[in-house]
């Protein structure tokens, strides 16, 4: 080091220049513990920071660069970048838009900005903004991703995929690019995307941690396709290994809180309260693991002109640990729940059915498909007595298989990334459906098995539609011409026929899932019995 913050400077950007970005990083410190005002420095070292995946310090580092240049619109954008890859979209809006106020035409702000628009289910004004990127600077290969991303989310699916193609062009060493386009395709022998993922495969020590995990994870589905299957799952448990080095999980407290709310929201506890919340009607809630046909559910009940599908909704999570103990004492749910009034019960009931909308969209039923809030189900019992929950099933080995596969967004789904990890939680699951099985009235709660929607579709969808209180339509059957946005990982799937290619889709794996098999127990021959009548 020179001693001096412009010596630091100077020598900061010199190792980047040589590719010595520890050191660069180390000198970039050296400098605002020197001078904490160097705007540079910290912009520098911010947009470095997002280079490295260090998302989490970037944003520390760029939100002291706006602070120090507020007028920066490379600052902005920095940090609305930073935001975006933790998956804050909210908060990477807002500084996008501050940064497209200032550069009206900085393509790379605008992208952010579409991007974050996107996560917010703004879909128009994203594809706007992300479409006005791309006329700005053609060449930007993560304009072409983000225009693929949303009009994957629209359901157009060519055009996506085209999109998927352009971004691969001008980026044509980015694992995420290939592994988006695969989502949308199956891979033959011959492919050229394929024998491009394999040549990066060759040189690994040239990607970053996070390009390596994509990377395993793109070539695991490829295989897949191909019927490759111990290379795919080679692929898929060192993808999965890396992503669970990335990770905190607190296995024996969560799976001690599921126990708990089993603990908490008993039979007698449901009998007692019968009736107590809000009135309302429209709710269905579709509750499950991932990957168990939750997805194919909700496009069935989208497809009738009475029902309104949100997708997978956050609200009901809030409101839940929003709630405290009527003394004002420090419990939280599940052992809250218990001591909430009748009063208490009706309001919570009453704020999701505003916050989903439910009343006022002219529908009779609003569907609510956030597979996590299988753990509220006993609650929504007592605050939407009259609100319909639908349990989708699959396969346990199949279903987990599916998650192991799947790398989900945002911070969703920790368990899904170790094999005993995820039977063990898929033990603690199973056993708290099953309670609530036991113990809410058959007219709220049903369950639908995956595999007999596949051999019976419209005997399964008449009965979830009688279940939801609807008169039968036939355009249920149609699902997959049914045009809505869809999230999910299934997004491909339901926008086509039904198909039989997903049963027993863990067979040719069988002798690879040792430690799924003996966390998974007896539960795996236990749920996959025949469905109480």
């Amino acid at each position: 080091m020179n001693g001096t913050p412009v010596g630091d400077f100077n020598a900061a950007l010199a190792a980047q220049q040589r590719g010595d970005l520890r050191a660069a990083v180390r000198l970039y410190h050296a400098v605002l513990q020197r001078d904490p005002s160097h705007f540079e420095a910290s912009n520098k070292l911010g947009v470095l920071l997002i280079h490295l995946e260090r998302y989490e310090e970037a944003v520390a580092v760029l939100y002291r660069a706006v602070e120090r240049r507020p007028s920066s619109a490379e600052a902005l954008n920095g940090l609305a970048l930073a935001l975006r890859m933790l998956d804050r979209p909210a908060e990477a809006l807002l500084h996008a838009q501050r940064a497209v106020a200032i550069r009206p035409d900085y393509a790379e702000a605008l992208t952010n900005l579409g991007f974050a628009q996107l996560g917010l289910k703004r879909y128009d004004v994203a594809l706007a903004n992300i479409k006005r990127a791309i006329v700005l600077k053609p060449d930007f290969a993560m304009a072409y991703s983000d225009l693929g991303q949303t009009l994957q989310a629209l359901g157009r699916l060519d055009e996506a995929r085209a999109a998927y193609e352009n971004a691969i062009a001008r980026a044509p060493r980015q694992p995420a690019l290939f592994k988006l386009l695969g989502e949308l395709k199956r891979y033959a022998a011959d492919d050229p995307q394929l024998a491009a993922m394999e040549e990066l495969a060759r040189d690994l020590d040239a990607l970053s941690p996070q390009q390596r995990l994509v990377l395993h994870f793109a070539l695991g589905k490829a295989y897949g396709n191909l019927g490759r299957h111990d290379q795919s799952f080679d692929h898929l448990l060192e993808g999965n290994r890396l992503k669970r080095q990335q990770i905190v999980y607190d296995e024996p407290n969560f799976l001690g809180w599921l126990e708990r709310v089993r603990a908490a929201i008993s039979a007698e506890l449901l009998q007692s309260r019968a009736g107590a919340g809000y009135p309302g009607t429209a709710p269905v809630f579709i509750v499950g693991m991932p990957r168990s046909g939750s997805t194919l559910i909700e496009q069935i009940l989208a497809s009738h002109p009475m029902v309104s599908a949100r997708g997978e909704l956050e609200d009901l999570n809030r409101l839940v640990w929003g709630l405290a103990a009527p003394s004002g004492a420090p419990e939280r749910f599940p052992e809250v729940i218990p001591l909430l009034s009748d009063e208490r019960l009706r309001a919570l009931g009453r704020d999701y059915c505003a916050a989903v909308g439910a009343g006022d969209s002219g529908m009779t039923r609003v569907v609510d498909k956030m597979p996590g809030n299988f753990v509220f189900v006993g609650l929504i019992s007592l605050a939407l007595p009259n609100a319909r929950i639908l349990h989708t099933r699959r396969d346990p080995v199949d279903t987990c298989l599916s998650c192991f596969s799947t790398l989900f967004a945002g911070s969703s789904n920790l368990h899904t990334y170790n094999l005993g990890e995820l039977g063990r939680y898929y033990r603690v699951y199973a056993t708290l459906m099953a309670h609530w099985r036991t113990v809410l009235p058959p007219e709220m709660f049903l369950e639908v098995k995956y595999e007999d929607v596949v051999e019976d579709l419209e005997g399964e969808a008449r009965r979830v539609i009688a279940h939801c209180g609807l008169p039968w339509n036939r355009a249920c059957l149609e699902f997959h011409r049914t045009q809505r946005r869809i999230h999910t990982a299934s997004f491909a799937q339901v926008r086509q026929p039904l198909y039989r290619s997903s049963l027993a889709r863990s067979q040719p794996y069988l002798h690879r899932l040792g430690p799924l098999l003996e966390a998974l127990g007896d539960v795996r021959a236990t749920i996959t019995g025949p469905l109480p009548s």
